[in-house]
């Protein structure tokens, strides 16, 4: 394998197509409940819009699109994951290829993405925008860096479309390109490749791309930020300092575990010549620094001057996925690699390509006796068939509390609507007129869940809709230990 790889590119996309093929048949191996992300992409693949919620459509249109090939299923849920992430690995691969003299450090830069958690576990376990955010950086690094390597229209037009899929697959993408923008005018050899003419058609296929999407965000703002803005910022924080302390402090905090694992890994093979490596670099290596550098930069500014006073380390990964292609272009400008890095590096990346899938399984296997139940645990399709079976008749309708409860009723009964009230979906003409509507809902599995607001709210609306039917299930977890129940709560309307 280790000649291999060094030899021929086509043995690492191999590698990592086995790799992800792996990780796709773990998840359809393991029980079909969904993750909180994996229930809210089958319940808003029942229909496209230009719009869903506080997060940006992209990776919502391409789900809509696999699902209407191949049914809400799990394979549609891990299928799409796994091709984009290992397209993201692939394209980051290539522009290594691409820009580094060194077969074997071109190798080390993309395995080194797998020491980043939050993108080779975190993403498998349950993400879905961030893993279209990933897939549309490394889009961008690639066309941004062939482009000036090798200035072409096609090149210019790849790198408009990064930009437009990239802003609308997570709104703080915006700050990747922006920052990019700023480290070319900081290289005098670059300013001319920003300012060539070709830029337009940049500028016009991002403009295109965002558009659609952008007219809705334009008539839903408050909608599309409302949840991003609570996440990020502390109502409790009283003061500006305590605000700026706490920011900055969660700023850091996001930072090392999104940089720190992957720079100590890769002292295993470039360790022995740390200070020629930290003082050399050359203009590739020079560019991405500052990229990085002012997405931190621009973050900080958010912390002191926008009210920003929390950052999740996941929301800085993309920005990272960039390090270890840096770190192995110093290496190579410092020529202070030795032969053996790559035979060094390897173990390390088979082991994490091990652990991942690996603890994806036990941490569902094992659930009740050495960790905490997960969300796959949760008996669903039992829940969703013992609810549909009591009932006198099929509904044309389910309402659920959430959605990733709404996203396994799809999975279970894919012939059945379902909506969430409060959500934009109740707005449907399909389920402004039901004729059965089933409610289903849980309160974290306790027994005797009370019925929620916002179902509440929605029978509130309907003062011609009659109770037929209403009951609980207690059933165990899957493997679980005995006597472990999860509870769910169903009541039955007509007309």
């Amino acid at each position: 394998m280790l000649t291999a790889l060094k030899e021929r590119p086509s043995a690492l996309y191999l590698l990592l197509a086995a790799y992800f093929l792996a990780n796709m048949a773990v998840r359809l191996m393991l029980p079909a409940s969904l993750e909180l992300d994996e229930g809210q992409q089958l319940y808003y693949a029942q229909w496209l819009s230009l719009g869903y919620d506080s997060q940006p459509p992209f990776y919502n249109w391409i789900q809509y699109g696999v699902v209407q090939l191949l049914g809400p299923t799990v394979l549609s849920l891990t299928l799409l994951k796994n091709l984009m992430l290992f397209a993201s690995y692939a394209l980051m691969a290539a522009t290594g290829f691409m820009l580094l003299k060194r077969r074997d450090l071109a190798v080390i830069a993309a395995l080194a993405i797998l020491t980043m958690p939050q993108v080779s576990f975190e993403a498998q376990r349950d993400l879905t925008h961030t893993v279209a955010l990933i897939f549309c950086t490394a889009l961008f690094v690639f066309a941004l860096l062939g482009t000036l390597k090798a200035p072409s229209l096609a090149g210019y037009a790849l790198t408009g479309l990064a930009i437009g899929c990239g802003t609308i697959s997570k709104y703080n993408f915006a700050l990747i390109p922006l920052a990019a923008v700023l480290a070319l005018l900081c290289e005098p050899q670059w300013r001319r490749r920003l300012f060539d003419w070709r830029i337009l058609v940049t500028l016009a296929i991002a403009a295109l791309v965002v558009l659609p999407h952008g007219l809705w965000f334009l008539d839903h703002m408050e909608e599309a930020t409302r949840n991003t803005i609570g996440k990020m910022t502390d109502t409790k924080l009283k003061t500006l300092t305590g605000q700026i302390a706490v920011g900055l402090r969660s700023l850091t905090a996001a930072a090392l575990a999104s940089a720190a694992l992957t720079t100590l890994l890769l002292l295993i093979p470039f360790g022995a010549n740390l200070k020629a490596t930290l003082r050399s670099g050359n203009e590739w290596s020079r560019l991405l620094g500052r990229i990085m550098m002012f997405v931190v930069v621009f973050l900080a500014l958010m912390v002191l001057f926008g009210g920003v006073s929390f950052i999740k380390d996941r929301w800085l990964a993309p920005c990272f996925l960039m390090l270890p292609l840096y770190l192995c272009l110093k290496v190579e400008a410092a020529n202070s690699a030795p032969d053996t890095a790559l035979r060094r590096f390897l173990p390390v990346a088979l082991v994490i390509m091990v652990l991942v899938p690996l603890t994806l399984t036990l941490r569902v296997f094992l659930a009740g006796s050495y960790v905490e139940y997960q969300k796959q645990n949760v008996p669903y399709e039992k829940a969703i068939d013992g609810a549909l079976a009591a009932l006198p008749q099929r509904p044309a309708l389910v309402l659920t509390v959430d959605q990733q409860l709404a996203g396994n009723v799809r999975l279970h009964a894919p012939d059945l609507a379902v909506a969430v009230p409060g959500n934009r979906a109740t707005t449907s003409a399909t389920f402004q007129h039901p004729q059965a509507v089933l409610l289903l809902w849980r309160d974290k599995g306790r027994p005797q869940p009370e019925l929620p607001q916002n179902l509440q709210d929605w029978l509130a609306t309907q003062p011609d809709m009659k109770q037929q039917t209403v009951g609980s299930l207690a059933l165990p977890y899957i493997h679980g230990k005995a006597g472990d129940f999860y509870h769910f709560h169903y009541a039955f309307y007509t007309p």
